[in-house]
């Protein structure tokens, strides 16, 4: 048994003089928006209201660095926290008078960096910040499973209380804690391999997902009641098998609601028997698309609304109150898309964000007393409310004649023959939608066509599109991206002879494989964050747990690590680069980056490399998105002209 100490985070409290003041009635737009417009990070992000909507809570910019800040919707000075290095993943309310929030930071621990999670109870009122993990926590001490509905501080948090596999307490058991205090009582021991627990509305733990060490083999362990004694009712045993799993627990005893594959294997909301795990009705189907998620309602046993992900991001709201309040809100927004993000617990207030694809937009106050709209925040100051380039989605054709969808971002002005970045999304499950995006924007702003494919292997285009990636990384995947070039060429919009790939994580790791691969087709690259070799990649995931799970997943990308990563064939590449990377990636080691400017620049080819001391995987900070974008800029006008 190995020796550790105690693995601490701290919060520091931040005057609120020098705050930042918001320009509600910006200049006339330039030709061109300087570069810092673009850099800026959101003015206000994930804003969220206090029960009895009187407060909200939400991370502010202020001189380019964000804060998290407690405020009260009527106005007045805002309490700020900052977290200096530590990174403030998530907060929630708990009552009206404490919140919850989770950090994270890499720490030292035995020679090596671990990244550690902690909870700690946040008065909205000012005063003593309480940790709430206790002096043992282990690696992960910040999964909130239940919040107390009752207006009480409590929660219910599953944490660890050792870091090492053969140690008692390293398996995450369930506290009751008083988040005011930092009192806490155990609901739930730890099991062998439950790494993840689940309660239902009512505070009652209900539910585990366990998984074997190399994380291969899963298991769910469910209950119906606190008296009831765990029993497996479904199982795993290769990746390939997937579990039925309760999305939502009913108050009928042994009913849920779960999200799941229908025959066209596009998720859909059903309603679940847990003991014969039988599907029954199917509740809420996007055709064509996955659905995201439920909104669950006040009590935690049922939902009032889907989150939908089609073309561009929205609400279904099946509960008939919110879909009038949207309609309403709706009706007073001109050419705007409305989204209902944070409700106080009586319905009568509701933070509203409303922008779209092509303005960064801001947040309103609704009051259903008077059905008023109050402006909050803009997210970018100078360009406030207005729209800048119009963002449209396409679909085109893949060689093999599979359907591709792509988010399209068009200059204002002549669209005709353009020069044409070709920018993949990271992941590769993940996808892009109409959604406001800074880079893009910023890059139709010099006079550039931006295609943003979401090629074979993204998500939510339903799991037989997602499983058309397995074995393409670089390959088909690849030429899924190559293909829109040649749909865009063919409808007059891009010039075929003036392109460039543009990236970050994967698509950092799809621009260095075009530059390797297909440089005919490309004038220049730029890979932000990108992974250039995948057998290094894999090594560095085996010294996690549930590292079998993880090379498992990589091993299926490609038939061959080594011959789609761009790291061996730098003599290959024949196109202008450049990379960036952050030092304070916790997503993709710097090292990817490092060795492959050493391999290009030994092979003596054009590469142009930035490394950021501050930066991490996000681009958190506006400093770090100015000096990219800065490079960007200078690096295109020399390569591939607008």
């Amino acid at each position: 048994m190995r020796n550790h100490g105690r693995l601490l985070l701290t919060l520091a409290l931040v005057p609120v003089a020098g705050q930042a003041q918001q320009t509600d009635k910006p200049a006339a737009a330039p030709v061109h928006y300087p570069t810092e417009v673009f850099a800026q990070v959101p003015a206000f992000e994930r804003p969220q209201l206090s029960p009895n909507g009187k407060a909200m809570a939400a991370k502010i910019a202020i001189a380019g660095t964000q804060y998290f800040a407690i405020m009260p919707v009527e106005g007045g000075k805002p309490r700020l926290i900052g977290t200096g290095d530590v990174d403030l993943n998530w907060w929630r309310w708990v009552n009206d008078e404490w919140l919850v929030i989770g950090v994270g930071q890499v720490v030292p621990v035995g020679g090596d960096e671990w990244y550690v999670s902690r909870a700690f109870g946040v008065p909205a009122n000012g005063g003593k910040i309480v940790k709430l993990a206790s002096a043992d926590a282990g690696q992960n001490a910040d999964d909130v499973i239940w919040y107390a509905d009752d207006g009480s501080p409590r929660v219910l948090m599953a944490s660890q209380t050792a870091i090492y596999r053969n140690e008692p307490g390293f398996w995450p058991h369930v506290e009751e804690v008083n988040v005011s205090t930092g009192k806490r009582k155990i609901v739930q021991q730890g099991r062998e391999g439950v790494w993840n627990w689940y309660a239902d509305g009512g505070g009652t733990v209900r539910m585990g997902i366990g998984v074997s060490d190399d994380g291969r083999s899963r298991r769910v362990l469910y209950r119906d009641t606190a008296r009831d004694a765990f029993r497996v009712i479904d199982r795993a045993r290769t990746h390939k098998e997937t579990l039925t799993v309760p999305s939502l627990f009913l108050k009928e005893p042994g009913k849920a609601l779960t999200i799941s594959d229908d025959e066209g294997g596009y998720s859909a909301l059903y309603e679940l028997d847990v003991a014969t795990l039988k599907r029954g009705k199917q509740l809420f189907a996007t055709k064509g698309f996955d659905i995201a998620g439920l909104r669950r309602d006040a009590s935690g046993y049922d939902y009032v609304g889907i989150d939908v992900l089609q073309d561009r991001p929205g609400v279904v709201w099946t509960d008939p109150e919110m879909a009038a309040m949207q309609k309403t809100i709706a009706a007073k927004i001109k050419g705007g898309s409305p989204r209902i993000v944070s409700l106080s617990r009586d319905r009568k207030t509701a933070m509203v964000e409303v922008g779209g694809a092509d303005a960064p937009g801001g947040f309103f106050l609704y009051q259903a007393a008077g059905e008023t709209m109050d402006q909050l925040s803009v997210n970018n100051a100078a360009i406030g409310l207005k729209r800048v380039h119009p963002v449209r989605t396409i679909r085109y054709k893949a060689k093999d004649g599979l359907e591709i969808a792509a988010v399209l971002t068009l200059p204002r002005a002549d669209t005709k023959n353009a020069a044409l970045i070709v920018m993949p999304h990271g992941g590769p499950f993940a996808r892009d939608a109409e959604d406001w995006d800074w880079w893009t924007q910023f890059l139709a702003d010099r006079g550039y066509a931006v295609v943003q494919p979401n090629y074979r292997g993204s998500s939510g285009y339903g799991t037989p599109f997602t499983e058309k990636g397995q074995n393409q990384w670089g390959l088909a995947m690849q030429d899924d991206l190559n293909d829109a070039v040649t749909a865009l060429a063919k409808e007059g919009i891009a010039d075929p002879k003036r392109v460039c790939m543009v990236g970050a994580s994967y698509g950092g790791y799809a621009a260095m494989r075009a530059a390797q691969r297909d440089g005919k087709l490309y004038r220049c690259a730029v890979s932000y964050a990108g992974v250039s070799d995948l057998n290094r990649m894999k090594r560095h995931d085996s010294s996690f747990l549930f590292a079998g799970a993880r090379q498992d997943w990589l091993k299926m990308q490609a038939p061959d690590l080594k011959g789609v990563s761009p790291g061996n064939f730098a003599k290959d590449f024949s196109i202008p680069m450049l990379m960036v990377h952050g030092k304070k990636d916790r997503v993709v080691p710097i090292v990817q980056s490092r060795e492959m400017v050493e391999e290009l620049r030994a092979a003596r080819k054009d590469v142009t490399y930035i490394e950021q001391p501050a930066a991490d995987h996000h681009f958190t900070r506006s400093e770090d998105r100015l000096q990219f974008l800065k490079a960007l800029e200078t690096f295109l006008a020399k390569h591939n002209p607008a």
